[in-house]
């Protein structure tokens, strides 16, 4: 995930990052504006309109569906932000809970052995949770048509879950813990697996692709047809104003797309790697 300053408005406004939509647009925004320069060139050099043409209240159709894709594009973005603040929510909660089962082992466990098995376990669950949250098999797991030959005993992060829970089990049973101390621990261990499952829920469910196709359709159609009513009003300069309205339109949804899977390798996507890596260094410092 980018670090940035929120309060440099130049650095905004004058830099091209990596993941900026600018670039991704380019080679669309040349032919918007190749599409649209023909049109105005036919409409004032070749068909001559007059200036009552029925052509020119094609405009009106703008108007009245900008509100439309306003919402429709507000929608978008809000549906995808709330999936990445989500995932951003569920590894945060795997922070504190990765804490609170350390903090409790710490005071609880006298053998250094069972100590270094949960200084390696408990954020080899984190690295293991991202590994498989960037797995494109996993984003596909729902498909109706896709057939994925999966192992599902293989579910890497249920394994080290497993493990988890059998070696406090095997504490138990051993004497090293109490009963009380058993159903502390694992209400710590059973929330791995309500976090490992919440972020399964946002990989793997997209957006209906009938939403997705459709704001797609809408915006190109719409931008499509803006020459034809504006050519009257701009002229030339209806070409540069056709590109800038799709470049807002179509960075909206570019953003959104971008953002409602937040466990891939974008650059705007959570950086989990780094937050196992943090997870890692927390639990070896309380697990000593």
């Amino acid at each position: 995930m980018k670090s940035y300053n929120p309060k440099d408005w130049f650095g905004f406004i004058f830099h091209f990052s990596k993941g900026d939509t600018f670039r991704k647009l380019a080679p669309v925004m040349f032919f918007i504006g190749s599409y649209s320069a023909g049109v105005a060139f036919l409409e004032i050099e070749y068909w001559h309109l007059p200036e009552d043409s029925h052509v020119k209240n094609i405009s009106m159709m703008h108007s009245m569906l900008g509100f439309v894709i306003s919402l429709l594009l507000a929608y978008r973005t809000n549906t995808a932000y709330d999936r990445w603040w989500e995932g951003r929510k569920m590894w945060g909660g795997l922070v504190n809970n990765s804490r609170n089962l350390a903090i409790k082992l710490s005071a609880i466990l006298q053998d250094e052995k069972d100590k270094v098995f949960f200084r390696k376990m408990i954020p080899g669950y984190a690295s293991i949770l991202q590994k498989h949250l960037n797995d494109e098999e996993t984003a596909q797991q729902l498909f109706d048509d896709v057939d994925l030959e999966i192992d599902h005993h293989r579910h890497r992060p249920n394994q080290i879950a497993q493990m988890l829970f059998k070696k406090i089990n095997d504490l138990y049973t051993s004497k090293k813990i109490t009963g009380d101390q058993l159903i502390i621990l694992n209400n710590e261990i059973q929330s791995f697996t309500d976090i490992c499952g919440a972020c399964e829920r946002i990989k793997n469910t997209p957006i209906p692709y009938s939403y997705s196709a459709f704001i797609k359709k809408f915006i190109f159609i719409y931008v499509l047809t803006l020459p034809f009513g504006y050519v009257f009003s701009l002229g030339y300069y209806v070409v540069p104003v056709v590109v800038f309205i799709f470049y807002v339109l179509a960075s909206l949804e570019l953003i959104a797309e971008e953002i409602e899977d937040p466990f891939g390798s974008d650059a705007n996507d959570l950086p989990t790697a780094k937050i196992a890596s943090n997870i890692k260094k927390h639990i070896e410092e309380l697990l000593q």
